[in-house]
């Protein structure tokens, strides 16, 4: 006897896999492997033949999985979702999902854009889609994190980084300015840069007392920026991404020298916009040389 014959079990309304499998559109080559994941469970296992037999009512069950793994969604979040039922509660963690996917893959079209002008040679017209401009940034105080990083670490040191600065703030006079990135030596898979988070305050003796009960913890520190001009450009949060964000950086240093200008100080990053809240398309960040 196969698994999909009839035989009896403890409730007639029950249905054999394979009488499931139908209904759902599913092969039962799937459903063994729900039930494996613990996705969708069968209503009954016969204990001595160990035929699994469901309910009509999961159906609906068995196709959303089906769907979502079409989707792509991971196994514990395709659990998450059918575990919520039906309502808004599984609609948002779908949502949240599906945000996450177009964000990767708009990350993923600029890295292709990127990676094609520079293998067709089309370096120079890639960066003229970058528009480059100037700005006159006072004298600042700032606190600082510094830290060795390595690429794929940096977004979420960044964020932290940045948070702990902006908290830390409120005890030196507020936020007096954009908070950035400056990047003293270069980030990358291979190499560890250091990298420098930044946040301008407005209080500079508090600043200094802030830092002093840090001690070398988080290597804070506080310093007194001079008055630069910037060479930047805007990108999108999909752009930050690395190494598509080299390109920005690549675009800012050629129009730098086409206009005789000559590097100032380290490269940075300079985060105006709320990332949480800002969508893959929307702009974010001032890639920018200080230039003289």
């Amino acid at each position: 006897m196969t698994e999909d014959a009839v035989v009896d079990a403890p409730d007639r309304d029950l249905l054999t896999i394979g009488a499931f499998a139908a209904r759902a559109r599913l092969s039962a080559k799937a459903l063994r492997l729900y039930d494996r994941l613990g996705l969708l469970s069968p209503a009954y296992v016969d204990e001595a033949t160990g035929y699994r037999y469901y309910r009509a009512g999961q159906v609906e069950r068995a196709r959303l999985v089906a769907m979502l793994r079409q989707l792509d969604m991971p196994l514990a979040r395709i659990a998450e979702v059918v575990a919520a039922g039906d309502g808004p509660t599984a609609a948002e963690l779908l949502g949240a999902y599906w945000a996450d996917v177009e964000a990767r893959v708009a990350g993923q079209r600029t890295l292709a854009e990127y990676l094609r002008g520079r293998l067709s040679g089309r370096s120079s017209e890639m960066y003229r889609k970058f528009a480059v401009e100037t700005v006159d940034v006072p004298e600042q105080v700032v606190i600082t994190e510094r830290r060795h990083t390595l690429a794929d670490e940096l977004p979420t040191w960044i964020g932290a980084a940045l948070g702990r600065l902006e908290e830390a703030a409120r005890e030196c006079g507020g936020v007096a300015g954009v908070p950035y990135v400056a990047y003293h030596a270069e980030v990358s898979m291979e190499s560890d840069g250091p990298a420098e988070a930044c946040v301008p305050v407005a209080d500079e003796a508090a600043a200094r007392a802030w830092v002093e009960r840090q001690g070398r913890a988080w290597e804070t520190a506080v310093r007194v920026e001079p008055a630069r001009r910037l060479a930047y450009t805007r990108i999108t949060k999909a752009q930050v991404a690395h190494p598509q964000i080299l390109a920005a950086f690549e675009a800012v240093e050629e129009w730098t020298a086409a206009q005789g200008l000559a590097p100032a100080g380290p490269c940075r990053e300079l985060y105006f916009a709320d990332w949480e809240t800002a969508g893959a398309d929307d702009p974010v960040c001032d890639v920018a040389f200080p230039v003289s």
